[in-house]
């Protein structure tokens, strides 16, 4: 029985035609597998991940493995995308017994829901240590028929010890200028200082690591963490993990000098790196970080935007190499000199193989290479004829749903981006997306829809990170535009947050009180791809109590961030985006209201002066002089022209500086002391 046919997650139709009867998580499939009595087979991943299509297509598409498992167990399969909270439950019971995690995830479990063993990609035939899929089935299935109260232990006790974990957070209180420094000091020491980054093989875009380092150095002027970001940002840039013909940032590099890449592009990534490039140009004026922030934004635009007006979740890694046959890893993206000479002639060909280090022996498979610039840039002439010729490639396959938080996401990087350069282009799309999050996304009781495909909204409740991230978009939106509806609906969602997903003790759950209860109810502040559900909230409530002077949402993110004091000398790379939310707090943020007329051109340069400053996580409200006092935000209230010219107030912890009028004055207003 086909049961994926009417989903709306890609991933979950990719499995659809399989031989193995697969069923979507529901109750009816656990009390199917409690009416058999049988296990239940739990297999997670996402439309882009190639090891979940390999795994597809060796296990999967097998009709015999099928037949073996349809008679045994319940298939379920999840796209971690639509149900982060499964995902992450399961997800910590494989790490904690594995030591590792990643998807395709597979867990077996009792009907009860209780996980008993784990894994992650299982080959076809024994390999590397491991057991074939088919080897495994059979091991669990005979377990379960032979030694079943053992089984039921394990599974008793590991769900037993995932419910009992809890975080530690008595009278949680924000980071102090020394957690910052400890923060910075461990960074300091993990930073590969030859190739950018931190770590080694695989090598992950640290994007909120890089937003903290730029908040620290514009607060203090720290030139170390500067240099970290200006390395890193270099690195990426020039290496093969960044499209260098039609921008966007790949999902990570598999080797430590970011040269091969892991092809498929995520949302998510491109919007935070996009957002750390612009931030970058802000903080020193570099061209090469205006123009890669620029490519980034475009990519997003021309690669990801549905016909709704949101962004997509991802490409895939994988497509059809020029000749016909399987889909192959990274085929849309990598040369041989021949096919350069090919696409531009004798000499340009040989030309573009030295300026992106294109080799006969090739640096990734079958004597292929991914694009870098190891010297200096390509001309953009050269580049576009590329790029045209790449288009009659076969594409890879694209997730088109759209996820609420990584839009939101998208929205603050987009709007940001475009404001900074001048690109109104790119907030109307910033806006469009914005839009399609209220009218789909959005219901009248201000709950948040995680997903929509097509503009039709899915199933899967908002999680936190929707909620916090969505937020984070609309009051970038508001400081950007002037539009006071966007901070009243980035109010909306924190009150969410406040009733649904805090406890007593000021930390934050990853689902609402109301959500599905699975074995545990997940809480992680830690970040992964992206800012954790925790800090995001956090940062979106420090930035919404500037607004409006609501000493509860000051509270509430000041309680939140608790839990950078207890990570950020420890596990600083996993707590990047509390650290940068922790600058914000510890620089106020200051708040700036700018009054006067839409068409006074100082108006414009004040409100220009204000986006291109580099105070950590300052606040922007716009008025005209005519909009009533009970129209404002508590930021503009009792705030009027100086002398008949546009005026900016800047304020920080109760204290404002003198009203500026000239884009001069504010400037230097909004650079931190230590800057």
């Amino acid at each position: 029985m086909n049961r994926l046919a009417d989903s709306q997650s890609p991933y979950l139709l990719q499995h659809a035609s399989n031989p193995v009867d697969w069923w979507p998580w529901e109750k009816a499939a656990f009390d199917e597998a409690k009416r058999r009595d049988v296990p239940v087979l739990l297999s997670v991943g996402y439309s882009s991940c190639h090891w979940c299509h390999v795994m597809a297509h060796e296990s999967f598409e097998d009709a015999e493995v099928a037949e073996y498992l349809n008679e045994r167990f319940v298939a379920v399969k999840v796209d971690r995308e639509e149900r982060p909270d499964v995902d992450s439950v399961y997800m910590e019971a494989v790490q904690a017994a594995t030591g590792h995690g990643g998807w395709p995830m597979t867990v077996f479990m009792t009907p009860a829901g209780e996980p008993f063993y784990f894994g992650t990609y299982f080959p076809p035939e024994p390999r590397h240590g491991m057991p074939s899929f088919r080897q495994l089935l059979a091991g669990v299935h005979s377990a379960w028929q032979e030694r079943r109260s053992e089984v039921g232990e394990v599974a008793e006790r590991i769900t037993r010890e995932l419910a009992g974990r809890r975080l530690g957070y008595d009278a949680p209180r924000p980071p102090e200028e020394r957690d910052q420094a400890a923060a910075l000091l461990m960074l300091t020491r993990e930073f590969d200082a030859a190739r950018g980054g931190f770590g080694g093989a695989p090598k992950f875009p640290p994007s909120m690591v890089l937003e903290f380092l730029l908040r620290h150095h514009a607060r203090t002027g720290s030139e170390g963490a500067l240099e970290m970001v200006e390395r890193t940002c270099d690195a990426m840039a020039r290496g093969g993990i960044y499209d260098q013909l039609g921008g966007g940032f790949a999902r990570y590099a598999v080797d430590a000098e970011w040269v091969v890449p892991h092809f498929e592009k995520m949302l998510w990534d491109n919007a935070l790196l996009c957002r750390v490039y612009t931030h970058l140009w802000r903080a020193t004026g570099s061209a090469a970080a205006r123009r890669v922030a620029l490519e980034t934004a475009g990519f997003l635009v021309r690669e990801l935007r549905t016909d709704e007006g949101g962004f997509a979740s991802a490409l895939d890694a994988d497509s059809e190499p020029e000749t016909s046959g399987r889909p192959e890893e990274g085929a849309y993206y990598v040369w041989t000199p021949a096919q350069l000479r090919e696409a531009l002639g004798e000499e340009d060909g040989r030309r573009a193989a030295g300026l992106f280090g294109v080799t006969e022996q090739g640096t990734f498979e079958r004597g292929a290479s991914v694009l870098r610039l190891p010297g200096e840039e390509a001309p953009e002439e050269l580049r576009a004829r590329l790029l045209a010729a790449r288009e009659r490639r076969p594409r890879p396959g694209r997730d088109d749903k759209v996820v609420a938080a990584w839009n939101g996401l998208a929205i603050a990087a987009l709007a940001e981006t475009g404001a900074c350069f001048d690109r109104p282009d790119l907030v109307q799309a910033a806006v469009a997306a914005a839009d399609l999050l209220v009218t789909r996304h959005l219901d009248e009781h201000g709950r948040l829809v995680r997903t929509s495909r097509d503009g039709v909204p899915g199933a899967g409740a908002g999680v936190l990170e929707d909620y916090a991230d969505v937020a984070e978009g609309f009051l970038t939106l508001c400081g950007v535009t002037g539009e006071t509806a966007w901070l009243e609906l980035a109010g909306t969602l924190l009150e969410t947050v406040l009733t649904r997903f805090r406890a007593p003790d000021g930390s934050l759950f990853d689902t609402a009180d109301d959500a599905e209860r699975l074995i545990r109810r997940p809480q992680d502040p830690t970040d992964n791809a992206t800012p954790s559900g925790w800090t995001a909230a956090a940062g979106a409530l420090l930035s919404y109590a500037a607004y409006t002077g609501s000493e509860r949402h000051r509270t509430a993110a000041e309680e939140a961030l608790g839990i950078v004091r207890v990570l950020a000398g420890k596990a600083p790379r996993f707590i990047g985006w509390g650290l940068a939310v922790a600058e914000a707090a510890l620089d106020g943020p200051r708040e700036v209201a700018l009054v006067g007329a839409g068409d006074d051109p100082r108006a414009a340069a004040l409100h220009a002066a204000a986006l291109r400053a580099t105070a950590p996580g300052a606040v922007i409200a716009l008025a005209e002089p005519d909009t009533p006092e009970e129209e404002r935000p508590a930021l503009l209230r009792d705030r009027a022209p100086r002398g008949g010219r546009a005026t900016a107030y800047v304020c920080r912890r109760f204290v404002c500086a003198a009203p500026a009028t000239d884009a001069g004055t504010l400037t230097d207003q909004l650079t931190p002391a230590g800057s």
